[in-house]
C-alpha cells in the first residue's frame, strides 16, 4: 500500500475555545475573566490601584498626615479670613453664622472674631454626636483662627477702596475656597452647616433647603441694619460662595494624581 501523501500528515489546527463574553464593558487593562464564576482577575503593571472605597487599608492610604493637616488648616484659615475681611471692607455680609456675626458687628459694634466664636458654640455638641471628635476639634480651631485673622487683617493690610460688587464676588470666591480647603481636611467653619447635616441625617430634611431658608431669613433681617443695595450684594456673595462649593466639592471625583 502506498504511503499517504505528506500533506495528509499535517495536523489540522486546534479550534479556538468558545469566546468568553465579558460581563463588564468597563474592564481595565490587564484584567481577565474566569470562565467559571465571572470573577475579575487583575494583574500586570498597568493595573490601577484599588478604589478608595474598597478596604480599610485603601482608606488609610489616602488620609492626611498631621503635617499635611496643619499646613492645610493654616492655608484654609488665611484664605477664608481674607474673604471675610473683603466682605467687611465692602460693608456687606454673608450667610450662615458668619453672617450673624457680621450683622451683630454692624448693628452693635461688637468684635467680629469674638462673636463668630461664641455663636458657633452651641453647634459643637451636634458636631461631636454626628461628626466625631476629630471633626469637632478641627472645626473649633478653624473657627477661632479664621475669626482672629479676620480681625487682624485690617491692621496688616490697608484698603484704599472696595466696591460692594467686587467685595461680593471676590469675597465669596475666597471664602468658598477657604471652606473647601477645610472640608478637604475634615473640618468646617461650623454653624448652620452642622445643623443642616444633622437634620438631613436624623429627620430627612434637605441640608441645602435648611441652609437656604436660614440665609433667606438672615438677609431679610439684615434689611433693618444695611441698605437694600448692600443686602443685594450680600446675597450675591452668598450665591457665589454656594456655586463654588457646588462645582468643586464633589466627593470621590476630584482627587490628586
Amino acid at each position: 500500500m502506498k504511503p499517504a501523501p505528506a500533506w495528509c500528515l499535517i495536523r489540522a489546527p486546534t479550534p479556538a475555545p468558545f469566546p468568553v463574553t465579558l460581563p463588564d464593558s468597563d474592564l481595565r487593562p490587564g484584567q481577565d475573566v474566569l470562565p467559571d464564576d465571572g470573577a475579575v482577575v487583575t494583574a500586570g503593571p498597568l493595573t490601577p490601584p484599588p478604589d478608595s472605597a474598597g478596604t480599610g487599608a485603601d482608606t488609610r492610604a489616602f488620609q492626611h498626615t498631621v503635617a499635611e493637616d496643619v499646613q492645610g488648616m493654616v492655608l484654609a484659615a488665611l484664605v477664608a479670613s481674607l474673604g471675610l475681611a473683603v466682605f467687611a471692607q465692602g460693608g456687606i455680609m454673608i450667610g450662615g453664622m458668619a453672617g450673624v456675626s457680621f450683622l451683630l458687628h454692624y448693628a452693635l459694634g461688637w468684635n467680629f472674631g469674638i462673636v463668630f466664636v461664641l455663636v458657633n458654640l452651641p453647634f459643637y455638641w451636634i458636631a461631636v454626636r454626628r461628626m466625631g471628635w476629630e471633626f469637632t476639634i478641627k472645626t473649633f480651631l478653624a473657627v477661632g483662627a479664621t475669626g482672629l485673622l479676620t480681625d487682624l487683617l485690617p491692621r496688616w493690610v490697608g484698603w484704599a477702596y472696595m466696591s460692594p460688587a467686587f467685595a461680593a464676588i471676590v469675597g465669596g470666591v475666597l471664602s468658598g475656597l477657604g471652606i473647601l480647603f477645610f472640608i478637604r481636611h475634615r473640618a468646617s467653619l461650623g454653624g448652620v452647616g452642622i445643623l443642616a447635616v444633622y437634620l438631613q441625617r436624623s429627620r430627612g430634611i434637605s441640608a441645602g433647603k435648611v441652609q437656604l431658608v436660614f440665609d433667606a431669613l438672615l438677609m431679610a433681617i439684615a434689611l433693618t441694619v444695611l441698605s437694600p443695595a448692600k443686602v443685594m450684594y450680600s446675597t450675591l456673595g452668598a450665591v457665589v460662595l454656594s456655586l463654588l462649593l457646588m462645582f468643586n466639592h464633589r466627593p470621590n471625583r476630584y482627587m490628586g494624581v
